[in-house]
């Protein structure tokens, strides 16, 4: 079947006629076994049984003037196809402690590929007297030791949450590398190992689609404002209803209006205001900033309190800020209004 990794092949009392024919199929191995230890191995083709091609089995057997009558042994098919499309997944979430979002719990899943490489090694360690053996009898054993290696290797490798999707194919191939000889060791080749998917606990996964809302929707003054006109032309549209609920939309639409003419009118205001037709604009206000310090955010800071920051040493540039507005945190000396912070001051060192 598809997912027989090893089968023995019956016959009565295990007898087998000396010059009988044996054929090894592609994709197959065929081993023999006398009293439980491993014999002679047979490659894909068709072979005459005879002592000058059982060497170690007419050794085990005793065969020092040659052999006519039938023997018994066991005879072991392998096969050495690709198994594909095996499942490994964390049962339990990964604790891990990220730079931008703190500690967080994270799931994991993929697929990998394997297929019997040693097949004596292979019956030996772990198929034994096991007259068919499949995949799934050792599929348990694997996926455990894929999602250990794996997750020690996700807590070292120190990579933010938000870049993991970039380095899937790297850390396919890093524990591949790092686990191929575990499996070497039960006589198997790890031919490929994948990482489909590495996800946020459902929580966290809806608050950071909130943020990401928030992005898209940029002025939320703008945003009310469009979302209050198009709720005044769906009510224009929607002549029907009961006298109460004209009532109700009548007069929500006088309240949704006067806001909308209130806001309309700050606007005018501020642009007239602008044009400096009533005075001079708003005080622009100060920007801040929070920063990372010994993995904590810390802050906000306004530019001054940070310059002060820079003469005490506690602030450099490779020190982590953010402010409303940045997508993510970045380097001090990689703002532009912070750059000036870090400039040298005062004529270079004498040589």
């Amino acid at each position: 079947s598809q997912n027989t990794m090893v089968y023995r092949f019956e016959r009565h009392g295990n007898e087998i006629k000396y010059g009988a024919k044996l054929t090894v199929r592609p994709g197959q191995v065929g081993v023999f076994v006398n009293e439980g230890k491993v014999a002679d191995v047979f490659f894909p083709g068709m072979y005459t049984l005879e002592t000058k091609n059982l060497p170690l089995l007419s050794t085990l057997l005793g065969w020092k003037h040659g052999f006519e009558s039938p023997f018994k042994a066991e005879v072991y098919f392998a096969s050495t196809r690709n198994f594909t499309d095996l499942k490994w997944g964390t049962k339990n979430p990964i604790m891990m402690r990220d730079v931008e979002f703190g500690p967080v719990r994270l799931r994991a899943f993929g697929t990998y590929t394997m297929k019997v490489k040693r097949p004596a090694t292979f019956i030996e360690q772990i198929v034994g007297t096991d007259g068919r053996f499949t995949t799934d009898e050792i599929s348990d054993q694997l996926r455990n030791l894929s999602v250990s290696r794996f997750t020690d290797l996700l807590g070292e490798c120190k990579i933010p949450i938000l870049d993991l999707a970039g380095n899937y194919d790297e850390l396919s191939e890093f524990i591949t590398d790092r686990i191929g000889p575990e499996f070497k060791e039960y006589g198997l080749e790890l031919t490929k190992f994948l990482v489909e998917n590495i996800s946020l606990p459902k929580a966290v996964e809806e608050a950071l689609d909130k943020r990401t809302s928030m992005g898209i929707v940029g002025n939320l003054q703008q945003y009310t404002q469009f979302q209050a006109a198009n709720a005044l032309e769906a009510g224009a549209k929607n002549p029907g209803g009961s006298a109460a609920s004209d009532a109700m939309g009548m007069g929500m639409g006088f309240v949704m209006a006067q806001q909308l003419g209130k806001s309309l009118g700050a606007s005018d205001q501020t642009n007239a205001n602008q044009g400096g037709a009533s005075g001079p604009p708003p005080v622009p206000q100060a920007v801040t900033f929070f920063t990372v310090v010994n993995g904590a955010q810390a802050g906000p800071f306004d530019v001054s309190s940070l310059s002060a920051q820079v003469a005490s040493g506690q602030f450099t540039g490779e020190t982590l800020v953010w402010k409303d507005g940045m997508a993510n945190w970045t380097c001090a000396a990689q703002v532009p209004e912070l750059a000036s912070l870090f400039a040298r001051k005062g004529p270079p060192p004498i040589p």
